[in-house]
């Protein structure tokens, strides 16, 4: 358990799989033999790195789009890329969010945002996001 299962946790719960890395987060957080600033750093980089899986299925499967059995309808990808266009590339930085951050950031490769651009904005948006469970559990709020 511990760090590396938190990175695991984190990186499945940011592809397209169900999970839900907080609540492991959480709970290694009331344990005194974990480090938060570990934690944090696991979680954070699972699950940027989970999204970065997504960003490469999109990236290298848009060639596939107009097969049958592609995930994803020619018109969701167009109401996709509507909203993805009206909201900027600076909505990457919402990808922890349930249910539409995981479909952000595979969309993100399909529209071939670029990668150092795509990393920035995940890694500060999932940063943030497990620092403010990591300073509620420690009573900052």
């Amino acid at each position: 358990m511990g760090y590396f299962s938190l990175f695991v946790s984190a990186l499945a719960s940011a592809t397209l799989l169900p999970g839900s890395s907080e609540a492991l987060m959480l709970y290694l957080l009331q344990q005194p033999q974990w480090q938060p600033e570990w934690l944090w750093l696991a979680a954070t980089l699972g699950n940027t790195l989970g999204s970065t899986i997504n960003w490469g299925l999109g990236r290298s499967g848009y060639h596939l789009r107009h097969k049958s059995w592609f995930p994803v309808s020619e018109q969701q990808l167009d109401k996709g890329r509507r909203h993805f266009e009206r909201w900027g590339t600076w909505s990457l930085l919402f990808s922890w969010l349930p249910v539409v951050g995981d479909p952000l950031t595979l969309l993100a490769g399909l529209l071939r945002v670029p990668f150092l651009w795509f990393l920035v904005l995940v890694l500060i948006g999932k940063g943030v996001r497990y620092g403010l469970l990591v300073l509620a559990m420690s009573g900052f709020f």
